[in-house]
């Protein structure tokens, strides 16, 4: 694991995450377990990335912002089976998002400080609005933006914003890269 702090990326129970190729994780950020980012994935300052009981995959040129919290539903009596987080690729997720338990489809932006619940699914391109709440078991269909607590579907994206989806990724693999270059003072 080149460049990446040995603190920040930690085995639990005898899984240690798994990276793709050029992967950053920012060395104050933290993915624990069975966690998987695939290539291009960069996770920024002070975000969360818990796979402790149940996985998590991430997948290629998805950006995890700072101050975010990616976690799991656990199974239990209340929840057999429960819910492991899945995240497509091109996915922007913003500063202080929360994603639990949820799959996010491919081109996805997830606005700033948004909640995305257990058991939600965010089909493919979709905008959801910063501060956007989405409830439990809710499914956003692909095409739309959502907003507001709970998310509701406000309009149709715009064919400049669909096109922002790979642009946005894209601008963030590259900064990445810039960050990869500069390699880690630990």
């Amino acid at each position: 694991m080149a460049n990446i702090n040995k603190y920040s990326v930690r085995k639990y129970q005898n899984t240690t995450p798994k990276l793709g190729e050029r992967v950053f994780v920012d060395r104050s950020a933290v993915v624990i377990g069975d966690v998987e980012l695939a290539d291009d994935v960069s996770v920024w300052p002070l975000t969360v990335i818990r796979g402790d009981m149940h996985h998590i995959r991430i997948g290629a040129r998805t950006s995890v912002q700072d101050g975010s919290v990616l976690h799991i539903t656990h199974a239990s009596d209340f929840n057999p089976g429960g819910y492991p987080l899945i995240i497509g690729e091109d996915v922007t997720i913003g500063h202080q998002a929360m994603l639990h338990g949820c799959t996010i489809g491919n081109r996805v932006l997830v606005g700033m400080k948004s909640m995305i619940m257990d058991g939600a699914v965010v089909e493919d391109e979709v905008i959801i609005a910063a501060g956007a709440v989405v409830t439990p078991g809710k499914v956003l269909e692909s095409g739309y933006v959502y907003k507001g607590n709970p998310a509701k579907q406000a309009r149709p994206i715009s064919e400049k914003e669909r096109q922002f989806f790979t642009y946005s990724a894209g601008n963030y693999v590259r900064l990445k890269d810039k960050h990869l270059a500069e390699g880690f003072d630990l």
